[in-house]
């Protein structure tokens, strides 16, 4: 009984428009950030490097390069702290866990990219 009635709670605080992405995707996170009285929203750009499960508790952890210096986060997925989650682009990747990428430099740490297929001419002037 217990079980069910936490499993309702959580069920109200799950956001409906989670955008699906995976782990070594470049997404750009769009967070409200509050300072003072006012509430603006900062963009944090970056590559998926790790997803944890967990219905409310959900995480994931974007790594991106500021001025050399390898900055991480973690972002609550079902979070109302952040507007929108953009794919920029897919990435092509073996695993789940990407922490590999936090001792390359350069080149070598960037992540293969899947090219999405774009509509033909004959789809786009059909509809």
């Amino acid at each position: 009984m217990r079980n069910a009635a936490i499993q309702h709670i959580e069920a109200k605080f799950l956001r409906q428009d989670v955008t699906v992405f995976n782990t070594g995707d470049s997404v750009r996170v769009h967070w409200k950030v509050k300072e003072g009285e006012k509430e603006r929203v900062q963009a944090f750009e970056g590559i998926v490097i790790r997803k944890t499960k967990g219905n409310h508790r959900a995480t994931f952890t974007v790594r991106k390069l500021s001025f050399g210096v390898g900055v991480e986060r973690v972002f609550p997925l079902h979070s109302p702290r952040y507007e929108k989650i953009e794919v920029l682009s897919r990435g092509d990747v073996n695993r789940k866990r990407l922490f590999y990428l936090r001792d390359l430099k350069g080149k070598a740490a960037r992540v293969d990219v899947i090219e999405e297929p774009k509509p033909s001419k004959k789809a786009a002037s059909a509809s």
